[in-house]
């Protein structure tokens, strides 16, 4: 990862010292976030873009037709100069970067969890609070996910901290303190 940081980071800074400048960081943020997703479930987008067979004015037109309306013309921008410098491929690992360079900035823990199945509303405000306290910060952003394969509870991770109440994890831990006394 250290070589692809090399490659982000100088991306990642300047987007955010541009759009600081003209004071619409938090708007970036969110719409990185709507990008990455995009980026991230649409294999077809992602590898279109990557693909050297595209002429580089081919796939300025196709980000100018699919994101004019919805990022802001610094963001645009910045889509344009990666494919003119044939760095598009590497769009999500850019807006990974500056998200968390953001973090950074700002001092905002990022929390993922994982749970069995999709948290209701009174969840995710209950385990909100239960986050902030193992983050040590009220700054946190929480980014969920669904993992079947938990069969049930959840997976907290911040930082290094990881915090298993899963019930694969419950079998896991008993099966090695069974291998243990046996």
């Amino acid at each position: 990862m250290p070589l692809l940081n090399t490659i982000t980071t100088p991306y990642a800074e300047a987007f955010l010292q541009v759009a600081a400048s003209r004071k619409e960081v938090d708007e970036v943020v969110d719409q990185a976030k709507a990008v990455l997703e995009l980026w991230n479930n649409c294999p077809a987008l992602s590898e279109a873009m990557a693909s050297p067979v595209l002429e580089v004015e081919s796939k300025k037109a196709a980000l100018e037709k699919l994101f004019t309306d919805q990022v802001t013309p610094s963001f645009l921008n910045l889509l344009k100069l990666l494919a003119d410098r044939q760095r598009i491929g590497v769009l999500d690992a850019v807006l990974e970067r500056m998200l968390e360079l953001y973090r950074e900035q700002r001092n905002i823990a990022l929390a993922t969890v994982t749970s069995a199945s999709a948290l209701s509303e009174d969840q995710q405000n209950d385990l909100q609070s239960k986050v902030k306290a193992v983050a040590g910060t009220d700054n946190v952003e929480i980014n969920l996910k669904v993992d079947p394969d938990l069969i049930g509870g959840f997976v907290v991770s911040v930082g290094s901290k990881v915090i298993d109440a899963s019930l694969a994890g419950q079998v896991r831990r008993l099966g090695l303190a069974l291998a243990k006394v046996s």
